[in-house]
């Protein structure tokens, strides 16, 4: 898959994204909602001297959860520690992260909903207990010692919320949901980062990058990075607006965000099965991707940008995409719908 226009954290943006991530919640951009939740959760926690209520952070990827976090920690004047859920294989792992954990400390957990089931058994009472229940032996001889634990934050990140179970779910006091970001608010961020690269950056420019990032500040990053590299070695060093529109067309990414592969699942659906509904499975064998990569990457923004529709029989392209595409609508009766 193309990695360019995925919201997915990949090894190339931790350097970047260190520097460029805002400290605080005044600095963030957009999510006025959730940033005014969080805001009353965090200030009245500081007012009665505790620990705030764990939150659950959900959303596709690439809004701001991880920065969100660091951001609550920050706000709050606590330390903040981090771990991701693939990470946790065992209760021990858990158990060593937990044992240093101290009082109103943030503890995040990135990608939640990857838990494995006894670890998540295992942070069920911590969660709701403050306590860590450790076995002591094996077979009926075997003892649990519940060890109590300081009053603590948890936020849990995830891009699936419907994979998180119930009752891990209903230990998190504050769930809020990241939207997509409107143009306005991507403009504003692409200022920013460009100010932080030490990159001049013309208005044009800055509309191009903010209408083909797919609504999410991490592959606006990403392009300008990209954009940036061209207007250094091909162009005088500024950005400008036909500098970005060419990077970006020699990166294949299109005016609506649209990358090769995006291209390769509609023109599969409109062409190869004249529209739908086809399953997922099946346009995943059509052009060598992940089942589940389609799922969690590409089909939320091509339903977003009204390409393409979830119907109990499969995928279903709209008229806006056949019209997009330049494809010729075929007769229902000429229709052959895909394998689930």
């Amino acid at each position: 898959m193309s990695d360019l226009v995925s919201g997915k954290l990949q090894p190339e943006d931790a350097q970047y994204e260190a520097g460029l991530r805002p400290r605080s919640l005044a600095d963030f951009t957009g999510q006025a909602k959730l940033k005014e939740n969080l805001a009353i959760a965090i200030e009245a926690a500081k007012k009665r001297g505790e620990a705030m209520d764990h939150v659950l952070l959900y959303g596709p990827p690439g809004l701001g959860k991880t920065t969100l976090a660091a951001i609550i920690a920050e706000e709050l004047q606590v330390t903040f520690t981090g771990t991701s859920a693939p990470v946790l294989q065992k209760k021990v792992d858990l158990t060593g992260i937990l044992a240093n954990i101290r009082l109103h400390q943030v503890f995040f957990i990135d990608e939640i909903h990857r838990l494995l089931p006894d670890v998540e058994e295992m942070l069920y009472s911590v969660l709701e207990d403050f306590r860590v229940d450790i076995v002591v032996g094996v077979g009926p001889g075997a003892r649990t010692h519940p060890l109590p634990m300081p009053r603590f934050t948890a936020v849990g990140a995830t891009t699936r919320q419907g994979l998180v179970s119930a009752p891990l779910r209903g230990r998190f006091g504050l769930p809020l949901r990241l939207e997509p970001y409107g143009e306005e608010e991507l403009r504003t961020i692409v200022r920013r980062s460009a100010r932080l690269l030490n990159v001049e950056i013309d208005d044009g420019a800055t509309a191009e990058l903010a209408r083909r990032c797919r609504g999410t500040p991490r592959i606006a990053n990403r392009l300008l990075r990209r954009v940036r590299d061209y207007a250094q070695v091909r162009a005088d060093g500024r950005i400008t607006q036909t500098v970005a529109q060419t990077m970006l067309n020699l990166l294949d990414v299109d005016r609506h965000g649209l990358d090769e592969t995006d291209r390769k699942i509609m023109l599969t659906i409109l062409e190869k099965y004249r529209g739908g509904p086809v399953g997922v499975n099946t346009i995943a064998a059509s052009i060598s991707e992940e089942a589940d990569t389609i799922e969690e990457v590409y089909e939320p923004y091509l339903i977003q940008l009204g390409f393409l529709n979830r119907t109990p029989r499969g995928r279903m392209a709209t008229g806006l995409a056949f019209d997009y595409f330049n494809v010729s609508r075929k007769s229902e009766t000429d229709a052959q719908p895909g394998l689930f």
